[in-house]
């Protein structure tokens, strides 16, 4: 591969937009880069460099900064990995679940992040997948909501620290993807009225595919280098 092809990160390749946005960086012809619990062998036929990994466990910090290379020019970093845990209240989500998911969705972006920075000669660009339930408080999105909004101040920390680097926790709108199975598939629940209007966007141009979603954001990601570096950004406010 040539030196000055564009190196681009990805985490949680396996499936949903990560995969997707995987997929959509290899036909561009750059170099890409992924981590995820299970291994897609499609994409590492088609020249994935792919690391088995759990972010729900800090010890991955140790295999990954070792299976980075050591001075790499980052054109991309896409921290996309993350646990939706179940729709319930926030009385009936146990501290352990709501650990696991600040676990996945925060903590393992700040080891990623640290180990990433420290073999790393330069990383010019990181977009955090965020959500709008890190703005909304919706009933039943207990830890969901709270570490994607924890996740977007970690962005703007990093980002004050770091000023080469530009960050952004972006959320990408509605997709279709194994998350919305599980959501289509929760009883109506007149508590949970987002649950709702999501089972009512399924299959309509107001929830796309994640392959369409990640060739949106392919048109997005150089955008958001204009927006104040650490800042969340909503696609559907763009």
């Amino acid at each position: 591969m040539s030196d000055n092809q564009r190196k681009v990160l990805i985490t949680g390749v396996s499936s949903g937009l990560g995969r997707a946005l995987a997929e959509s960086q290899l036909q561009a012809g750059r170099e890409v880069w992924g981590c995820s619990r299970r291994v897609p062998e499609e994409l590492v036929e088609k020249g994935l460099r792919h690391l088995e990994l759990d972010l729900s466990d800090e010890m991955g910090a140790a295999p990954l900064r070792a299976w980075l290379p050591e001075g790499a020019v980052w054109d991309l970093v896409i921290l996309n990995a993350a646990r939706l845990g179940e729709i319930r209240d926030m009385a009936d989500t146990p501290l352990s679940d709501l650990r696991l998911t600040m676990e996945v969705n925060v903590w393992s972006q700040k080891w990623t992040l640290d180990a990433l920075f420290d073999r790393s000669a330069v990383v010019r660009q990181v977009v955090a997948i965020s959500s709008g339930a890190s703005q909304s408080g919706n009933r039943g999105w207990n830890g969901y909501g709270i570490s994607k909004a924890a996740m977007n101040m970690l962005m703007a920390l990093y980002a004050a620290e770091r000023p080469d680097t530009h960050f952004t926790a972006l959320a990408p709108g509605l997709v279709e993807t194994a998350m919305q199975d599980y959501l289509g598939g929760l009883p109506d629940d007149p508590r949970f009225s987002t649950v709702a209007r999501l089972k009512q966007a399924r299959g309509t141009s107001d929830m796309p595919d994640a392959a369409t979603c990640a060739g949106i954001l392919e048109e997005v990601f150089p955008k958001l280098l204009r927006r104040e570096n650490g800042s969340f950004v909503d696609i559907r406010r763009m």
